[in-house]
């Protein structure tokens, strides 16, 4: 298959520069979204050449095209008695496999191409998981930071407003996501209970344990992540113990991905956010970063003043910090070249994303080039909606899981995924390479259904 060129872009083959270049024209001054897209169709190339059906049948033109794209406005009051307008999204993007699943991100930073690149990873993470769930995101502009409690529920009230009439628990099922936690959930799934008056469990995840959440939910991204090193080392006969982990960010992926690193044996020594990082060589002391972080939503900074030991570096790389391990958990794009250099030049063993697409392209090369095992986010990540989709079944059955049995499902479907990732990888000649592996693995379950269900 002869190979066409972008100018900012890998090549892609003959078959999928079309697409690519009409995603980019569709969709201009969408950079995040046409980095996902180009990312799984450089990736799936060698599938392409051989299973021509997914061409003859148009798979690649409908699957970067979402099915539906909502955006709204959010009015809200603020605690001044002013009107505050947002903008509110939800793509959905695929339900070829089942309903649509994918967070709901709460940030400054959100607009239509953060929500459809997120939207379309989403698809193949969604399929790795073998749940029987689609793929989709939605969010807004809006950020929770430093709103008084009352800011926040009135609104996500206004959000769900709005919401409630495009989502349902065999249609489309929104999770968590950056600045969208159980306390955001909550308020959600109250005002959809008083819009529709139905208590109907299955339509948001992420929910309080005591009225229909699922044990392991909050811990599931950060821990799954964290299996997924595991499997890799495994791979080559290591394993956690006595490693050294460097994790970006300091929220719900970043927290439980650092305790479940220590209670496999390694020692996590950095966290982060907007402001700098900390380095704690004794080993981040877990209870005091969710004190500062979940309780009092404070900034890292406030960590090192109040640890022994602990140094605060402002406006730093976290990226500069010797370790084995690295697990990006903070936002998109946060992971560059320059980042990627420092860490295998200071004897990185591997990488997994926590965030969503956090290690830039040149980044993931230089990971690729230099023998390090690395572990995209759709992969590495999915533990989140995995365990979401554990839920769904919980709620379908209203039946209530144990924390440890929920574990180890957790624990099962993140080794089930780097088998699949790794199979599919030497499957199709790229033996190790883990984004090849996601890609072509999430690719076909989502093409083989779309080619099943005719021409929708």
């Amino acid at each position: 298959m002869t190979i066409e060129t972008t100018a900012d872009f890998h090549p892609l083959s003959t078959a999928a520069q079309p697409v690519f270049d009409a995603v980019r024209t569709l969709n201009p001054n969408e950079p995040e979204f046409h980095q996902a897209v180009h990312e799984v169709l450089h990736s799936i190339g060698p599938v392409l050449e051989r299973r021509s059906e997914y061409l003859d049948k148009g798979v690649l033109e409908r699957l970067v095209e979402p099915e539906r794209q909502i955006i709204f406005r959010v009015p809200w009051i603020d605690d001044s008695g002013k009107l505050q307008v947002n903008r509110g999204y939800r793509v959905q993007y695929n339900s070829a496999l089942g309903p649509y699943k994918g967070g709901l991100r709460f940030h400054p930073s959100v607009n239509i191409s953060i929500i459809k690149f997120l939207g379309f990873e989403q698809i193949f993470k969604n399929a790795l998981t073998g749940q029987g769930i689609g793929g989709g995101k939605g969010g807004s502009n809006f950020d929770p930071h430093g709103k008084s409690e009352a800011e926040v529920m009135r609104f996500c009230q206004s959000f769900m407003n709005e919401l409630f009439r495009h989502i349902g628990e065999h249609t489309d099922v929104p999770a968590g996501d950056i600045g969208v936690g159980g306390r955001e959930i909550g308020y959600m799934f109250g005002m959809y209970r008083k819009i529709t008056n139905r208590f109907e469990s299955g339509i948001l995840t992420g929910k309080g344990i005591g009225w229909g959440g699922a044990q392991v939910r909050t811990e599931a991204t950060g821990y799954g992540a964290v299996f997924f090193v595991q499997e890799m080392l495994a791979v080559h006969g290591e394993n956690l113990e006595g490693k050294r982990v460097a994790v970006s960010g300091s929220g719900n992926v970043a927290i439980y991905a650092i305790e479940k690193a220590q209670q496999l044996g390694a020692r996590a020594i950095t966290a982060s956010d907007s402001t700098g990082y900390v380095l704690d060589e004794a080993g981040i002391d877990l209870a005091l970063l969710r004190q500062i972080k979940e309780v009092e939503r404070g900034r890292i900074v406030d960590y090192a003043n109040r640890r022994p030991g602990a140094v605060f570096v402002e406006g730093g790389n976290v990226w500069e910090v010797p370790v084995e391990i690295a697990v990006p958990s903070a936002t998109q794009n946060e992971l560059d070249e320059d980042s990627a250099r420092m860490l295998v030049a200071n004897g990185v063993r591997a990488v997994a994303e926590g965030a969503n697409m956090p290690s830039t392209p040149e980044a993931v090369g230089v990971f690729q080039q230099e023998g390090v095992l690395f572990a995209p986010g759709k992969a590495a990540n999915a533990g989140g909606v995995a365990t979401s989709a554990l839920e769904m079944s919980q709620n379908a059955a209203r039946q209530r899981w144990s924390f440890a049995d929920s574990e180890q499902r957790l624990r099962d479907i993140m080794a089930d995924i780097h088998d699949a990732s790794f199979q599919a990888a030497e499957r199709y000649g790229v033996p190790g390479d883990y984004v090849a592996g996601a890609n072509i693995a999430g690719f076909e379950r989502v093409a083989d259904a779309m080619l099943e269900q005719g021409v929708i």
